[in-house]
Order: structure tokens, then sequence, then C-alpha cells
């Protein structure tokens, strides 16, 4: 089994673990399942399955086959046309062209429709009619297809919340001043068009991109060598070996152009099978060119919820947080505050020296000269850590019993043994063990696990 994550992704009485991509695993119209393991209270593990990779809701995606069960003949190749008939209506090239004829037309014959997301040809304006679409698509509308597009809010699928223009901005003014010119974009349609446009606009502009998104509707305003449609839960390139040549080419370092990955996955999403993907992507990276690789990782921002971050920090240990506010245009709740609960919880995970990633001060960062990074104007020094301890921007204090800084509105609880809400149920004893059942003891102290 290739790349499995180390541990489930959720624990509790009838959890689902990922086991991670399986060789020879079917597929659904989102490319190869997962192999996922069904656990109970007091059994050590569970029947098998298969499950779709992208969509954990069983409404978006209804994929699901046991890893023992035998699929006959007939509905395997159902499957298989049920596969075919829910892919895109045009292929990537029929879409390249499209959007060649199509701005050939004055801007009275440039429709596109909004309920099929497409752009359209004046032969097909009939078997739209009834349709709503927008006339007149300028130039500078087609450079900026993440506005013109509807975003897709599954959190767990899609979940685009596209950057808002002051962390679009300040992303790429970062990436230039640390000096890379190549920018893997997974995920992140905006930061891609912003880079589109200024290579378009200004001569001297030597940053280029490489878009890898699930949502096809990219292909019709990018080509093949900006835009491969990829789906990040399961390194399931949709085009083939093909598309696989065109990653690896971009990301050879030829000139000295340095690469690294930006990647803003949904946040409902699974954080090993991200894992996984990624490790891959740094692997190919890797392969470009073995004698300057070997011991290196490739540079990446994977942005994510701060309270993922020993998530993330179980498959990436040299990662660390920036306390960088990443804000949304569509998402109030994402978006940057200067207190308490409105500011954001996105924030930059990066293997990159701290030190090296400048925030702006005069949207309230300053430099610790202690730990040697950017912090947050409310994230203060705790001298008994030695550290800035804040996650979420507010001050936190310091708990002499929990030896570690915790948040403002937390207290210690004697019955807990630990910081908490203050109103809380408090851990009992006789709940029973997650791993053997039994009273007295919590799955970390579960003797079985000896």
């Amino acid at each position: 089994m290739a790349a499995a994550a180390a541990g489930p992704e959720r624990t509790g009485p009838g959890a689902i673990a990922l086991l991670g991509p399986a060789p020879g695993a079917p597929s659904c119209p989102h490319g190869p399942a997962l192999l996922f393991v069904k656990t109970s209270q007091g059994k050590e593990e569970g029947r098998r399955f298969y499950a779709c990779s992208a969509c954990r809701d069983r409404k978006d995606c209804n994929f699901f086959q046991w890893e023992d069960e035998k699929v006959s003949e007939t509905r395997l190749a159902a499957r298989e046309e049920y596969n075919r008939n829910h892919q895109p209506s045009f292929t990537h090239q029929q879409n390249v062209d499209r959007y060649k004829n199509f701005v050939l037309f004055p801007l009275s014959k440039r429709r596109f429709c909004q309920e099929c997301q497409q752009l359209l040809l004046p032969a097909e304006w009939e078997e739209h009619s009834g349709h709503q679409f927008l006339c007149g698509i300028t130039t500078a509308q087609l450079k900026s297809p993440s506005q013109l597009l509807y975003p897709l809010e599954n959190k767990k699928t899609n979940a685009q919340y596209l950057f808002a223009d002051r962390s679009c901005q300040f992303l790429l003014n970062l990436l230039i001043d640390l000096g890379f010119r190549r920018v893997l974009s997974v995920g992140t349609p905006r930061l891609h068009e912003m880079i589109q446009s200024k290579a378009s606009q200004e001569e001297e502009f030597s940053v280029r991109s490489l878009l890898l998104d699930i949502d096809f509707r990219y292909s019709q305003f990018y080509t093949e060598d900006e835009f491969c449609h990829y789906n990040m839960f399961n390194h399931h390139f949709f085009g083939g070996e093909a598309a696989r040549e065109i990653c690896r080419k971009f990301l050879y370092e030829e000139n000295g152009e340095k690469v690294i990955m930006v990647t803003d996955p949904p946040f409902g999403g699974l954080v090993e099978a991200l894992a996984s993907s990624f490790k891959k992507l740094m692997a190919m990276w890797k392969e470009t060119e073995k004698e300057g690789h070997d011991n290196k990782e490739m540079p990446m921002f994977w942005i994510f919820p701060y309270f993922f971050e020993s998530r993330i920090l179980d498959f990436f240990p040299s990662f660390s947080m920036m306390d960088y506010q990443v804000d949304y245009d569509n998402r109030a709740l994402y978006k940057h505050g200067k207190t308490g609960r409105r500011q954001s919880p996105v924030r930059i995970f990066t293997n990159l020296p701290p030190s090296m990633i400048v925030l702006p001060e005069e949207e309230g960062y300053r430099f610790c000269s202690v730990c040697q990074r950017y912090v947050s104007s409310g994230n203060q020094h705790c001298e008994i850590c030695n550290s800035c301890t804040s996650k979420d921007g507010r001050r936190w204090k310091h708990c002499v019993l929990c030896k570690k800084c915790v948040k403002p509105s937390w207290f210690h609880c004697n019955s807990c043994n630990c910081c908490t809400l203050p109103k809380h149920s408090c851990e009992k004893t006789d709940i029973g063990c997650f791993l053997c059942g039994k009273a007295g003891h919590k799955r970390s102290a579960c003797p079985s696990l000896s």
C-alpha cells in the first residue's frame, strides 16, 4: 500500500480511519478511490472499504465498495460507463481551441452561460436560450476567471474560498522577495490568475505559475501548460502521463529559477490524504535534479487553519506556522480583523526558516528577536515557555500546572487536570476505553497498547 497515513483521521466509537491510496484501487469520476477501515469500540479493526477520495459526503459522490467484495463484470462495465458519462463535455484541448475562437469575436458576441458555467460560441446560443448568461465578456474578465465563475462552496470537496486581494498580493510579493520564480499553485486559482495577469501586462515580470486544481472549469481559460486537472486527495492527474510530464517539466529548476508549492486545500478535507499527495509532489520535484535535492524538501506554503497545526506537523516535522492571517473574499468567518473572534484562523505553514518570512508591520506584525520570527502584535513572548505562544492572535496566559500557555478564556480544571473552557463536561473515568471498552482508564493508558 503506497504512502499510507500514520493513524486514523478521527477517532471515537464507530470511527473511520484512512489507510491511504492502494494499488489497483477502483475508480469513481474523481479518480482512484481511497482505502478506509471502520473501527468500533473494543475491537482491533473493522472491515475495509473503498470510498471517493474527494467527497466525504455520499450525496456528492456515492461510490462505495468493500475491499473484499467481488464485483461482477456487469457492474464493472456499468461503473466504467457511469465514470465516462460524468466527465466534462469538452476535453482540455477542445476548451483551448474554443477560447482561441471566443477571443476573436467582438464584445457583442461574447457570452458566458451562468447556469452551465461555460463560454458560449454564437452557434451554441440557441441551445442555451432558456439560461441566464452574461454578455460582453471583456478581456479583463477572461483574465480573472475566479471572479467570472461561481465559487464551489462544498467545504469538504471544492471549498473555493478565494483569497482576498490583500492576502493574494501579500503572498505574491513575499514569493518575489524570497526569490521564487516558479509557483506550483495547488488549489490556489486566484494566486495563479494574479501571476498570469501580471505576466501578460508587465514585460519585466518573471514569475510563472502552474495551476493544479480539481475544478475543470478553469480549462476554459488556461492552456495545458498553465493548468492541470488534478485531485489533491489522491494525487491523480486526470490528463494522465502527459499532464504529469507537464508538472515534472515545470518543477525542473533551470537557469536558477527556484520553485515553491503554494496550496490552499479545502479545510474539511482529510489531512492524511493531502499530506500523502503533497509528499508525492515533493518527490516529483526531488527527482528532477537528484544532485541538488538529495537532502532538501521542495519549499512549500500550506495554507490551513491554525487548529490543524499538530496534524500538519505529524506529517511534516520541518514545518512551522506563521502568524499571518490569510483572509478570503467569500467567507465572512475568514476575514482579517484586529481583535478577538474577528480574526481569521487561517495561517501559512512552511518549511522555510521563519526568520525569512517578513510580515507587514503596518498590519500589526512585529519581529520577535528572541524567537527570530515575525508575530502578531497580540502574541506576547512568554519568558517561561521561551516563545511567542499565541495561535489565534490574542494574548495567551501561562498555566503553571499545565506547564504551557493557554487561551485567555480557559481556566485550569482540577478534575480534568488541564486547562479548558469554563463550561465543559469533566472527563469521566467510567466512560470506558475506546480500544478495549473497559472502564477505569483512557485510550492513552490502555494496557493493550503494550
